[in-house]
């Protein structure tokens, strides 16, 4: 085999080749081009079309930040972490499972024994900047502590703004008026969770 063949685009029988449109040499042929397009009417053909959404009045534009789309229930949107139900509490036990399994490498957790001897997390940070919203910590939590809520706006001025545990956690207040919002997926309590609590043989 020489070079030659290898320089040959006829790379199957009956190839045809697109030449596409010709480039006008001169002024005249330029002109031609011209009203031949305005002619077929692909000129007012987009002038219709732009005079058509200007004169609309039933435009349906957001007003944001105002107005905000309902997102759907398994968006995965910016995380947020819950509390218990009986004592308000943080659900974290400081497992650590979700800073192993993310493939981003964007959550960090730090912990410490307190004086009775029990792991409490004191640190917990995630990078939104480099979050690509996988589901994988969500999905991995043993206490559903943490899960994707609906807030998709995360804008700041700061990089260090992004991913505070203040902002993630459920605030005392907002839970003591019984508004935190709980993940209606596959582990979380269904509504009558409570009719199906009984004793056991041995409740002293």
């Amino acid at each position: 085999m020489e070079l030659k063949d290898f320089k040959n685009r006829n790379i199957a029988p009956g190839y045809i080749f697109f030449e596409g449109e010709k480039v006008p040499e001169n002024g005249w042929q330029m002109f031609k081009r011209t009203v031949k397009r305005s002619i077929k009417g692909e000129l007012f053909v987009g002038l219709w079309i732009v005079f058509r959404e200007m004169i609309r009045f039933d435009i349906h534009t957001v007003q944001y930040p105002a107005e905000k789309l309902e997102m759907g229930p398994r968006y995965r949107a910016v995380h947020r972490l819950l509390r218990l139900f009986e004592s308000g509490s943080e659900r974290c036990i400081g497992c650590g499972l979700c800073e192993k399994i993310c493939i981003s490498n964007c959550i960090r957790m730090d912990t410490h024994v307190d004086e009775r001897s029990r792991k409490v997390v004191s640190e917990y940070s995630i990078n939104f900047g480099r979050c690509i919203f996988c589901g994988y910590c969500a999905e991995v939590c043993p206490e559903l502590a943490i899960v994707h809520g609906s807030d998709y706006e995360n804008a700041s001025e700061q990089r260090a703004h992004f991913g505070l545990k203040e902002d993630m956690l459920t605030p005392l207040d907002t839970f003591k008026a019984k508004q935190q919002q709980e993940f209606p997926g596959f582990g979380a309590l269904s509504d009558n969770a409570d009719e199906f609590v009984k004793k056991t043989p041995l409740a002293y």
